[in-house]
């Protein structure tokens, strides 16, 4: 049984916790580090990590790209967030939360800094006219399912994700709670797929692109080994839209980008043209 904890009256701060992610956090905002950014020959600048917040946006690029987009091209660079890269100068400078990914958009007069996953879709999708419909019950209902995986994300990573794979120590209440939550939260997108081939209808969408990474690696086992633990198995409609997914050129390019881990064949850590992710590729077994 875990020890009862008593919560101050006044929080202190403990980093001396064992948990490898304890180092980089901290109460406070900004910049700790003065470095500026690289910046790459590209209109489209993007400092990221291959996370599932990451590959929203990756996709994302390598589905204009599948579509002819050549104004879509675009650096990526790794931001290594375990080695603190996100309290650079230069990437505070882009997104003064600290969190990836970033995008500076340097196609115009002036450069457009973007950050937050869910806006550089937004920003993409209607600067490039693709994955978002330009009006109607569509739009509404691919915004809807934007915000709401924005919202429950953090309780599929930051809460389950936390306590299940990345807490020092197992503790049941927890987990619990946010299994449960998990678990409703795939019975949510479940019953929508039951009556739609995508999330938000009929027509793939920048929605798909921000729900995938977390919820579609989820179900296929790729993110926090959980996957007889939910019994993903019982969400069938969620399973066979990832898989869905999964197959998708753009996604299978995306998903590998800025990854320092994980098979030889998904690791592109800095990417600067689509040769960087087919020779990678080529080693997929």
């Amino acid at each position: 049984m875990t020890k009862e904890y008593t919560p101050p009256k006044v929080w202190q701060e403990d980093t001396n916790g064992g948990n490898k992610w304890a180092n980089i956090n901290s109460p406070t905002s900004g910049a700790r580090v003065e470095k500026a950014l690289p910046v790459g020959e590209h209109s489209l600048q993007l400092h990221s990590l291959g996370t599932p917040n990451g590959q929203k946006v990756t996709i994302m690029l390598e589905e204009l790209l599948a579509l002819g987009v050549k104004e879509a091209e675009y650096d990526a660079y790794l931001i290594n967030i375990g080695e603190s890269d996100q309290f650079t100068s230069g990437f505070v400078g882009i997104n003064p939360n600290s969190k990836i990914p970033a995008l500076v958009d340097k196609s115009g007069e002036q450069d457009v800094n973007v950050f937050e996953s869910a806006s550089i879709l937004v920003h993409l999708a209607e600067k490039f006219g693709h994955f978002l419909p330009k009006s109607g019950a569509e739009r509404s209902q691919t915004f809807n399912w934007l915000f709401w995986v924005q919202g429950s994300a953090p309780f599929l990573g930051g809460g389950f994700g936390h306590f299940y794979s990345y807490a020092d120590e197992k503790q049941e209440y927890p987990i619990n709670r946010f299994a449960m939550e998990a678990k409703r939260q795939l019975d949510v997108l479940d019953k929508q797929l039951a009556n739609n081939t995508y999330v938000a209808g009929e027509e793939y969408s920048i929605a798909d692109m921000a729900i995938w990474p977390w919820y579609g690696n989820l179900v296929l086992g790729n993110l926090y080994d959980a996957a007889e633990f939910l019994q993903v198995e019982t969400y069938t409609h969620v399973l066979r839209w990832a898989k869905m997914l999964e197959s998708r050129e753009g996604v299978q390019r995306g998903r590998v980008i800025n990854r320092s881990w994980g098979e030889e064949w998904e690791q592109v850590v800095e990417r600067h043209s689509a040769d960087d992710v087919d020779q990678v590729l080529k080693l997929k077994p």
